[in-house]
């Protein structure tokens, strides 16, 4: 997504009211170094450095969505103790309006996480759940109705089955539904809410399974969640349906049965708490700016990658937001970078094809071979000769573009996913560290003349030759350059019979081996008997 595109929309939804209902919480982090252990039991003694309480739970989502801009009131039900009162202090503190109602003789719920290291050694749960008391529910069901006669731009319900959300709250969301711009709803039974036809659910996987009747899959995860959303739509009554798969992204089912999947980035479990209201917020949001559910799914999906960057309860800001979905010039990636990518792609399942050329000066031969390419699978590599290995493949005249431009132009490509410069003549390293589901090679040649077929076969994938464009070629264009020769209207790019002009040091001959999506030059035409060379089949 364009960075205007992203800010477009958060200043359409800054200043939206919103309002959130749910099961408020407080999360404590207690942060720690271990150094011995213990005398009484084999456990490891922590010496705590720091201690520190955030808004969770409905409380987290409306501190997310206040971060990222819009106005929050909260309506929620917390114990009459010390606790209330520091979260309350928490979500001032946001930027959230909070309408907490106490209750006497109960305790707010606290989950405590202590934390050595990067890694959670325990978590301390405390507090009371339950129905509310009759007269405290009235009293939430008031300041409710107070909000929702006021019409907010949205309504949150976030529904962890701590009893603090009635029955007759449901009623009552049913009576307004009609005054009630979005409603979204994320919530551990999402069958109880169903008559309320919420826009948008958020399950995790297994509520999803819960909602089915049925045991989440321990494999095969995205496979069985692709499977089953429209009946988890159905199951919730709602318009659409964002599942949430934790590492392995989420999958979006819209109300016109548009599938769209995010990829997530991995982050620590330390700082994965509170990433699905990071997810709620930014989808919300976005969809209340007017984006589409394939769009919103973005902005959700950037928002929880960012709040895992740093360990504690998940919030995201609009500035680092906007900062991170800001597009980047299109570049090269390290070897690092594009197998973290791979696996994350592969991961939800994504079919990771790639090839290899030198793509000196890319023409319209390139564009139709790649383009080919990419609809073999769902990612395409493509990786770049150097410049030095161009020049011991294709002569001292070569290349006519630097390997940094040639990567960019080619990583600005819709049909191109991800780019690499490789120094090598063949990009066998390069095969065995991606183990691509297709290797792609352009020309007259069968797989089995292919040097690399063999070990791509070894890695597990196949091999697929795509037929070239004819009478498109770059020693062409470079020939017509030299001698100033206009391309004639609807004519393909063809070598002139005229004689060179002085002065213009480009190379004269043409290249020994065909470019992608390119007839060999006239005069040196390879045959089916001679295997295609890995290193400079494209230039």
């Amino acid at each position: 997504m364009e960075r205007e595109t992203i800010a477009e929309l958060a200043a359409r939804w800054s200043g939206r009211r919103v309002l959130v209902l749910g099961d408020a919480l407080l999360d404590g982090w207690l942060t720690g170094t271990p150094d011995r252990l213990c005398r009484e039991a084999p456990v490891g003694v922590v010496e705590l450095s720091d201690s520190r309480y955030t808004a969770g739970g409905a409380a987290n989502t409306a501190t997310n969505l206040a971060a990222l801009g819009a106005r929050v009131e909260l309506v929620a039900a917390t114990g009459g103790d010390e606790t209330a009162q520091l979260l309350s202090d928490r979500l001032s503190d946001a930027g959230v309006s909070s309408r907490l109602v106490p209750v006497d003789g109960r305790r707010t719920v606290t989950k405590r996480r202590l934390l050595a290291g990067e890694q959670i050694v325990a978590r301390f749960d405390e507090g009371d759940v339950g129905p509310l008391p009759p007269e405290h529910a009235a009293v939430l069901l008031g300041e409710v109705r107070s909000v929702l006669e006021d019409g907010p731009a949205c309504v949150v319900v976030c529904d962890y089955a701590a009893g603090t959300l009635p029955d007759e709250l449901i009623d009552l969301l049913c009576q307004y539904r009609g005054e009630v711009g979005l409603l979204a709803v994320d919530a551990h039974d999402l069958r109880r809410w169903r008559r309320t036809e919420p826009d948008l659910v958020t399950p995790n996987l297994d509520e999803a399974a819960r909602l089915l009747g049925g045991p989440a899959p321990v494999r095969g995860r995205v496979d069985w969640a692709t499977e089953r959303l429209p009946a988890v739509r159905e199951a919730a009554g709602a318009r659409s349906v964002a599942l949430t798969l934790d590492v392995d992204g989420s999958l979006v089912l819209d109300e016109a049965g548009g599938l769209y999947r995010t990829v997530a980035n991995p982050g620590p479990a330390a700082h994965s708490a509170g990433a699905g209201d990071s997810y709620l917020a930014g989808f919300v949001l976005a969809l209340v700016a007017g984006a589409g559910p394939a769009a919103a799914s973005q902005v959700a999906q950037g928002a929880a990658g960012l709040a895992l960057t740093e360990p504690g309860t998940s919030v995201c800001g609009v500035d680092v937001l906007l900062d991170w979905m800001a597009p980047q010039p299109p570049r090269a990636l390290d070897i690092n970078d594009l197998t973290r990518m791979v696996d994350e792609a592969r991961a939800v399942g994504a079919r990771i094809v790639f090839t290899n050329g030198c793509f000196d000066v890319l023409h319209r031969g390139h564009i139709g071979y790649l383009v080919q390419a990419r609809q073999l699978g769902e990612v395409l590599i493509v990786a770049v000769n150097s410049d030095e290995s161009v020049r011991r493949l294709k002569g001292p005249g070569r290349p006519v573009n630097a390997q940094e431009d040639r990567a960019g132009v080619l990583a600005a490509l819709g049909c191109v996913d991800h780019v690499i410069i490789f120094d090598d003549d063949s990009p066998t390293d390069l095969l065995e560290a991606i183990r691509p589901d297709v290797y792609v090679k352009g020309g007259d040649y069968t797989p089995e003349l292919i040097p690399e077929a063999e070990l791509v076969y070894a890695l597990g994938g196949e091999v697929q030759t795509l037929g070239y464009l004819p009478d498109r070629s770059t020693s062409a264009i470079i020939e017509r350059i030299r001698r100033r020769e206009p391309a004639s209207p609807g004519a393909a790019a063809s070598a002139s019979s005229e004689p060179p002009e002085a002065g213009l040091e480009l190379v004269t001959e043409a290249a020994t081996q065909p470019e992608a999506g390119q007839a060999p030059p006239p005069g040196t035409g390879t045959t089916s008997a001679q295997p295609a060379s890995s290193g400079g089949g494209r230039s």
